[in-house]
């Protein structure tokens, strides 16, 4: 009973890290900036495993990112987030994928809220901009 719980645990996690590099693909494919993972798991009562943060720098990349993340996502696992917010306004997107959330601002929206730094006990992982 023992080694079926930690096999489905250790394909739950897989499966995670999966999503996690396909969030960073599609944001990448998309130019976006300063990608950050905040990662929350070691955190009792957080609301998800991970944050993965990003920017763009003008709302029309902002939903550009959006749109890359949920197509690079689809293509590779099938899935969808749960929910999707502050599109429209594309100062502050958040898709929400249960165990990761996305968020991609504008600079001064990411600036102000600073969720990086609101976890203190998060391990924050810098990705590259893409070239």
């Amino acid at each position: 009973m023992w080694l079926y719980y930690n096999i489905e645990f250790i394909l739950m996690v897989q499966q995670t890290n999966q999503l996690v590099e396909s969030i960073t693909k599609g944001i990448q494919e998309k130019k976006g900036e300063n990608i950050i993972i905040a990662d929350l798991s070691g955190i009792e009562g957080t609301v998800a495993d991970y944050f993965v943060i990003c920017q763009g720098n003008s709302p029309s990349q902002v939903e550009a990112i959006t749109e890359s993340v949920g197509d690079v996502v689809r293509e590779s696992s099938g899935e969808k987030p749960v929910n999707v917010i502050g599109l429209g306004a594309d100062q502050w997107v958040a898709m929400d994928y249960t165990d990761v959330l996305v968020h991609i601002f504008l600079p001064e929206t990411r600036q102000f809220y600073d969720l990086e730094n609101l976890w203190e006990d998060a391990r924050l992982i810098h990705v590259a901009d893409a070239d």
